[in-house]
């Protein structure tokens, strides 16, 4: 796909068709830079955790550092699965379901798909979806 169909202030629209090739475009390239934008930050991550493994003296500061340390893996283990969910709605443009509820079939809103670009319930069917996980929860 050509990348000058979209210019870089394009935002999309109501007025135009739903999912039509600018809005795709749109979001493929709003998916990578996020995903680029998550995989050089765990790039960085990586570096600054090599770099601090040098052998604290002090007992307080070593557990600090390794309470640090555990805090820093484990949003880096969040964000390894927010790259899988990006990657399954780089999937999805592929093969036309972007953009569309998983449950009934209708278009998420261009709001909701910009604010969260991976989201696959539109807002309605995500607060029914919510409502019965809190149910569950509570049983």
């Amino acid at each position: 796909m050509p990348t000058d169909t979209i210019d870089a202030d394009y935002r999309p629209s109501e007025d135009e068709p739903f999912m039509n090739e600018r809005q795709r475009e749109y979001f493929r390239r709003k998916l990578l830079a996020w995903k680029n934008d998550i995989l050089r930050e765990a790039r960085e991550t990586l570096v600054v955790l090599q770099n601090d493994n040098e052998n604290l003296p002090d007992l307080a500061d070593r557990a600090s550092s390794e309470t640090d340390r555990a805090i820093e893996l484990r949003a880096r283990d969040r964000q390894r699965k927010l790259i899988a969910k990006i990657d399954s709605a780089l999937g999805r443009l592929d093969d036309g379901t972007y953009g569309y509820c998983e449950e009934t079939g209708e278009p998420i809103s261009l709001k909701r798909l910009d604010a969260r670009p991976i989201a696959t319930f539109s807002i309605e069917a995500q607060e029914r979806h919510e409502r019965r996980e809190r149910v569950y929860r509570e049983e």
